[in-house]
């Protein structure tokens, strides 16, 4: 006869296992997706979101937000892929010594598209920033909404532009695009005081080409790449996005 005593799991035991599991997934958020997307992402020419913030802050500053969520969604496949993190890397840091608050798209998953988890987290860093009174640096490489989240990526961007109104002529926004930005990847930074971009390597859209072929064909709007303006020119035609600084190329390449 087996006793209760006998069939009780060891709590110290029971501990260290579910240490040991914290750390296994800590380790695949801190690596992504893989070896094979970043090496893709370096044959873009083009750094990671943790590379990226490794070059922004001061060394060993950083502190990140929520690294390990995760969106609940399904459908599409989705409930298969659901990565830690979820595209985002959100968190604060220095530079120069100076508290910075940033966030960025890591286009390694699911080409940095926003869905519900990934737009809350760049609420909360956000809201973060406005309390602190401290700038907010956003790394952009982005394909906009994640169209198989439906209306709950298209709410999480509302609630990333009220916060971009709420912080303007309050804190510093700073807006970097590092590659191709579609949608609401666009928008916000147009909302922002500063956008800095990477000649031949950053792109800002209405749209992706998809969308952007109905939505002409129906109401024959044309849709204008930032790309096919570069120069001195201060403002792209066609979107309204002051180019406040063009970079030749981007930190790291």
């Amino acid at each position: 006869m087996t006793t209760n005593a006998e069939n009780r799991i060891d709590p110290a035991e029971g501990m260290r296992s579910l240490i040991t599991e914290l750390k296994a997934v800590r380790a695949l958020a801190e690596e992504g997706p893989g070896e094979k997307a970043t090496a893709a992402q370096h044959a873009r020419g083009k750094l990671t979101a943790r590379e990226r913030i490794d070059l922004l802050l001061d060394e060993g500053s950083f502190r990140e937000l929520e690294p390990l969520r995760r969106h609940r969604a399904s459908g599409f496949g989705l409930e298969d892929k659901r990565p830690p993190g979820d595209g985002v890397i959100t968190g604060w840091g220095a530079v120069h010594g100076r508290t910075v608050f940033v966030f960025a798209h890591d286009f390694r998953v699911f080409g940095g598209a926003l869905g519900e988890a990934h737009a809350q987290k760049i609420h909360k860093v956000m809201d973060k920033a406005l309390v602190a009174g401290a700038p907010l640096v956003s790394l952009n490489d982005g394909a906009g909404a994640r169209v198989q989240e439906g209306v709950m990526a298209l709410a999480g961007y509302g609630g990333i532009f009220r916060r971009n109104t709420w912080g303007s002529g309050v804190i510093p926004q700073i807006s970097v695009m590092l590659g191709p930005c579609a949608g609401g990847a666009a928008y916000s930074p147009a909302l922002t005081d500063f956008v800095f971009m990477v000649r031949r390597t950053s792109q800002m859209f209405v749209t992706g080409p998809r969308p952007a072929n109905v939505v002409g064909e129906a109401t024959q709007v044309v849709f204008l790449a930032v790309q096919e303006f570069w120069g001195d020119v201060r403002k792209a035609r066609g979107t309204a996005v002051p180019l406040d600084r063009v970079a030749e190329r981007a930190p790291g390449q």
